[in-house]
């Protein structure tokens, strides 16, 4: 991938609730995208396009949310790292980071695209909901779970492509709760090994399956697959809401967020091949398949906006992330676009990586 240039990175807007914070963009953002080089070789190959305007602030929300997601997941001690990255954010949004790379890159994107302080407490919340056991009883208990450690994600890069409008917003949320979804429908046994469930504890009661039994001792079966399918069929209608909001994204952000609609959708659908197993088996899209997909997704950019449908209401779980941003809404519109070309593979990456690790699938 090649290096960020000089002209290409974003400057401090009037609407900054704040001083502009001491940034300097070359190195922070230099050591921003090294944290993205270890992840997804596919994804970091990717070829569909993405403006810079785009790139540069998302590899900066990136390295925060990766560092912060180590320091919870692997310290000894993970509410003492919370107050930790709460007391971080407070430097942050007060303009004043403290001396480390990935603060100094947050805190020029937050104020420059008015993030919410919000949507980032929420995916600490949810690193260390990680942390803590938690039970998930029913299907809205995961989208709980899903809005903070995804959601709050979509919600932050809509934000950074300039789209403040509550509806896109949403969809923009479930676009990452489905990604979710998705996640914990293809590593099932991964994370009954590392004593972690993820499915709503009630389908398996349903299905006769003891979860607390079965966590014990993790093995697939049609009863199983039942479960996995009930979770993939949620993430589809999530994924077909999806389309809208991408229809009322930039166009040219439309091709990225296609592509990981897509790539995500596809990991289901090879779930499903796979006879719905993911105790013993880890569905995998190849690299052909997902270039394939990727390349459809770019044709998204020439595709004509469809007649709008009366928006559906937000996903009860990610209602407040939607009201945080209208809260926190600037009073001036962001910057025209400043250039046009750019790779996408790791902005699919940022939603594989960001799912992923923080589940401790390391």
């Amino acid at each position: 991938m090649s290096a960020v240039l000089p002209e290409q990175h974003f400057a401090l807007t009037a609407h900054a609730a704040v001083a502009a914070p001491d940034f300097a963009p070359d190195y922070d953002q230099r050591a921003c995208r090294a944290l993205m080089r270890g992840g997804s070789k596919t994804f970091f190959a990717a070829s569909l396009l993405l403006p810079a305007r785009v790139r540069a602030p998302a590899s900066a929300l990136y390295a925060f949310c990766r560092l912060a997601d180590d320091e919870i997941d692997l310290g000894s001690d993970p509410q003492r790292a919370m107050a930790g990255l709460h007391r971080r954010l407070d430097h942050v949004y007060a303009g004043r980071p403290q001396p480390i790379d990935a603060d100094h890159a947050l805190a020029a994107v937050v104020h420059r695209f008015a993030i919410p302080r919000a949507m980032l407490d929420a995916l600490l919340d949810g690193f260390v909901w990680d942390t803590q056991g938690r039970r998930y009883e029913t299907l809205e208990d995961v989208h709980a779970y899903g809005a903070r450690v995804a959601g709050a994600v979509g919600a932050m890069m809509a934000l950074v492509m300039g789209t403040r409008d509550s509806a896109a917003l949403a969809r923009a949320c479930e676009l990452g709760v489905a990604m979710q979804l998705t996640n914990i429908a293809r590593d099932v046994g991964e994370d009954a090994r590392n004593g972690r469930l993820y499915l709503p504890r009630a389908w398996l009661r349903e299905a006769g399956i003891d979860p607390d039994a079965w966590l014990a001792a993790p093995r697939f079966d049609a009863a199983l697959g039942s479960v996995v399918q009930r979770l993939l069929d949620a993430a589809e209608l999530l994924y077909r809401r999806s389309e809208q909001g991408i229809c009322a994204l930039p166009r040219d952000c439309r091709p990225a967020i296609c592509a990981a609609r897509l790539v995500y959708a596809e990991i289901g659908r090879q779930i499903e091949r796979n006879g719905l197993d993911s105790v013993s088996q880890r569905a995998v899209v190849s690299g052909q398949r997902k270039l394939a997909l990727i390349a459809r997704a770019s044709a998204a950019v020439l595709k004509p906006a469809s007649v709008q449908r009366p928006s559906p209401a937000a996903l009860p779980a990610v209602q407040y992330l939607v009201d945080a941003a209208r809260l926190d809404a600037p009073n001036s519109e962001l910057p025209a676009d400043i250039e046009r070309v750019g790779r996408v593979g790791w902005v699919i990456e940022l939603f594989e990586r960001q799912m992923t690790q923080q589940r401790g699938l390391r």
